[in-house]
This record gives structure tokens, C-alpha cells and sequence, in this order.
């Protein structure tokens, strides 16, 4: 009977094999456990070399543009470090979501499983890359210590609402590039260009309040980039800088608007990827 729902095009069915997937977390978390074994299986550091890439790049990156725009080199390393470490959490989901059904075409076809394991897989391997370079966070806190509260105890639902989005994303994606596989290399592009849109590298806030009007007014488009709420919405408490709402209101609503999406394309085409693939 569940197998049966599970492959109707209706939204019940769509709900089902999500929540069968969530179920199966024993099978996804071992699978996303191993994942990240195997790719550093011969490397003396292993999953270490993760953090040291990104803590090497931080520095590196932190100490020009201290110099570029003449900040502090504790205000603009702490902001570029956690800015690394957000954004490669989002953007993990979104480049390895545009391949998450492709890269499993083996499993798909031959193990009777939800598709949103795949996705859950995913999303769990990401977070471990996340929680992993909270080392190198930690460590950052003891160079530069932050004016942290107890209200910045908000970057746990923070980083709740980003993992919503980047199941969603990799569950939309994931249908789309399987069935149109040219776009896996243009949403890998397009994720490299957003990086440099983002308010990775470069202070929002500094711009925002530059003194020439221009300057200031131009900094407001980067607000209909909706990357950038979200990394706000996480930096800032991991900051100790204090929270704004109207980032958190575009990131819930994003959030709404991607799931209510994602449910109708699960529902027209989830039963027709083990074919695309």
C-alpha cells in the first residue's frame, strides 16, 4: 500500500516519500557519513584538510581587503571567516543539489528508496562540513573574541531555516537538472558569480554607510540578492552583531515560496527520475 502511494503523482504521495526518507535517517546519515570517509580515505589529515583549505583562504583573503578597504584586521577576518563558512554550506547544497540525483543513478535504480534520501543524504553531509569548520570558528573567537550574548543563541535557528532551504533547493534542482542536464554546469556558474555578489568578502554594512550617496544607494540592490539574507541572518549572531528583521522576513518567505514549489514539482515529476536518470 505505502509503495503504491509512493509512486502516485499527488501531493499526498510527494509528502510521503519525504517523510519516508526522514525515517530511513539510519540509511542517509551512515551513506553521508561515508561519503566524506572516502573522499579523504588516503589522506593523512582527512576531513582537517576542509577547515585548513578554507581557514588558509579566509586569512589569505581577510588580510587584502583589510588593506583594500583600511578595516581593522579583527573586524574584516572574523566577517570574511564566518561569510567562508556559511557560504560554503549554501553553496554546497545548491552545486552538489544540481547532481544529486544524477551522481546516485546506481542506487536509484536498483535500491527502492525515497528520493529525498538523496537529498537528506546530502544535506547531512553538508552540515557535517559545517559543524567541522566550527573549529576553526572556535579558534577565531579565542584570537578575536566576539561581544557575543545569549540572544545570539539565534544562529541555531538560523542555520535551521538554511538547512530547510538547501533541502528544498537540492530536492528542485535535483528533478530539474535530471531531466534538462545542461543545466548542471550553468547552476555551478551561476553559484560562483553569486559568490561574488554576496557580502562574502566585502563589509554590506561599510558600503551601506559610505558617505557618498551614491555609493550608499547602490549598496541597497545588494539587498535583492537573496543570498545575502540569508548569510545575514546567521553572521550576525555568530557575530555578536545585533539581528534585522527584514532579513529574517525575506528568508521565511523564501523559505515558503521554495517548498510550496518544490511540493508541486515532486508531485508531477518525482515518479518520473528513475527514468531521467
Amino acid at each position: 500500500m505505502a509503495s503504491a502511494q509512493l509512486g502516485g503523482r499527488t501531493y499526498r504521495a510527494a509528502l510521503l516519500d519525504l517523510r519516508t526518507g526522514w525515517t530511513q535517517r539510519q540509511l542517509w546519515a551512515h551513506l553521508g557519513w561515508q561519503d566524506i570517509r572516502q573522499r579523504y580515505r588516503r589522506s593523512v589529515l582527512g576531513p582537517i584538510w576542509i577547515s585548513i583549505t578554507m581557514a588558509v583562504t579566509a586569512i589569505a583573503l581577510g588580510v587584502l581587503y583589510a588593506g583594500l578597504f583600511g578595516n581593522d584586521l579583527s573586524i574584516q577576518l572574523p566577517y570574511i571567516l564566518v561569510g567562508f563558512i556559511i557560504w560554503n554550506f549554501i553553496a554546497g547544497c545548491i552545486s552538489e543539489g544540481s547532481e544529486v540525483f544524477i551522481s546516485n543513478v546506481g542506487l536509484i535504480t536498483h535500491l527502492p528508496a525515497p528520493l529525498s534520501v538523496h537529498v537528506y543524504r546530502l544535506v547531512w553531509r553538508q552540515t557535517l562540513f559545517f559543524l567541522h569548520n566550527l573549529v576553526v570558528y572556535a579558534i577565531m573567537l579565542i584570537v578575536f573574541p566576539q561581544n557575543l550574548h545569549w540572544s545570539d543563541l539565534a544562529a541555531i535557528p538560523a542555520f535551521v531555516v538554511l538547512v530547510l532551504n538547501g533541502a528544498w533547493v537540492a530536492l528542485l534542482l535535483g528533478v530539474v537538472t535530471t531531466r534538462f542536464r545542461d543545466l548542471t554546469p550553468i547552476t555551478q556558474s551561476i553559484v560562483q558569480l553569486a559568490f561574488f555578489l554576496t557580502p562574502i568578502v566585502w563589509i554590506y554594512r561599510d558600503l551601506l554607510n559610505s558617505p557618498n550617496p551614491a555609493i550608499a544607494e547602490r549598496a541597497r540592490l545588494a539587498e535583492l540578492n537573496p543570498f545575502l539574507h540569508f548569510v545575514e541572518i546567521l553572521r550576525r549572531p555568530m557575530l555578536g552583531e545585533p539581528q534585522e528583521l527584514r532579513f529574517w522576513v525575506v528568508a521565511l518567505v523564501i523559505t515558503v515560496v521554495g517548498w510550496a514549489l518544490t511540493m508541486v514539482v515532486l508531485r508531477r515529476y518525482r515518479s518520473r527520475v528513475s527514468y531521467w536518470v
